[in-house]
């Protein structure tokens, strides 16, 4: 397997300190930039929404439980294979999440609804850019819908 080594860019400060699957879109939190970092944000407060991705710290993979599982473990969900949902105990734990900016400062990102617990490691933040980021008309299962009620 090829090992791939990447630095935290700065890490998620939020209110929340354990993992949940609801309510996210209420959260505000903040991305604290490392020092070597101040000033990279320049440019993003001329957007409405930016993409974080983040190291799930706290995930665990453990291939018997999570290669295929229901989402949230729920009965009401099916069984299906870890790539086909976005459960962050996966073989590498990456957060991917669009999010609203609240504010911008040199050394961080203020934004609603990103789903990290504080401390997250932050690895990327990308604008929004609704030419590359958006799909028109996109084909979901059917509980997707059920599943993603109250998450945000």
């Amino acid at each position: 397997m090829n090992h791939i080594a990447l630095q935290a860019i700065g890490f998620v400060s939020s209110p929340i300190t354990e993992r949940m699957d609801a309510n996210w879109g209420a959260t505000t939190s903040r991305i604290v930039l490392n020092p070597e970092f101040e000033g990279a944000l320049l440019g993003l407060e001329d957007f409405s929404h930016a993409i974080i991705v983040t190291y799930l710290h706290q995930a665990t993979y453990d291939r018997d439980k999570h290669l295929q599982r229901r989402p949230r473990n729920l009965e009401t969900m099916p069984k299906i294979g870890i790539l086909s949902q976005r459960a962050k105990n996966r073989p590498n734990p990456i957060g991917v999440t669009a999010v609203a900016i609240v504010n911008t400062g040199l050394d961080f990102l203020e934004v609603r609804g990103l789903d990290a617990i504080h401390k997250t490691p932050v690895l990327d933040i990308k604008p929004y850019y609704p030419h590359f980021d958006r799909v028109d008309n996109p084909k979901v299962p059917e509980w997707v819908d059920r599943l993603m009620k109250g998450y945000f």
